[in-house]
């Protein structure tokens, strides 16, 4: 199991942080909402939880609970930034479908 940062997102993560002054580095996890059925949340963790997975990638610890693990194995976080947009973008091997809005996706069935 992996869930990888491009350095664009890794970078982000770390200014962040850094300019927080505290934290652990980000954490994923995934929230039943939308068309599709999930959505992913994205925060910062200032601390690792006894249930919690870590995953290093460029130095940035990635932190996702035990619920979330089986839908983000394999996902890539990037990041981009154009004009006032900025955001975190998943590139997740493990979707199958997205909403039309893009908020919400489907995963493979087990």
């Amino acid at each position: 199991m992996a869930i990888t940062l491009t350095d664009a997102a890794a970078e982000r993560v770390r200014t962040h942080l850094q300019s927080r002054g505290r934290g652990e580095g980000l954490r994923l996890g995934i929230k039943t909402t939308g068309c599709s059925g999930l959505a992913y949340v994205v925060d910062y963790a200032d601390e690792v939880g006894a249930t919690d997975n870590v995953y290093t990638s460029r130095g940035i610890k990635v932190i996702v609970d035990d619920s979330s693990v089986a839908y983000l194995d394999g996902t890539e976080i990037d990041f981009a930034a154009d004009g006032l947009s900025a955001a975190f973008y998943f590139n997740n091997p493990n979707v199958v479908d997205e909403c039309g809005c893009g908020e919400s996706f489907t995963v493979k069935s087990s």
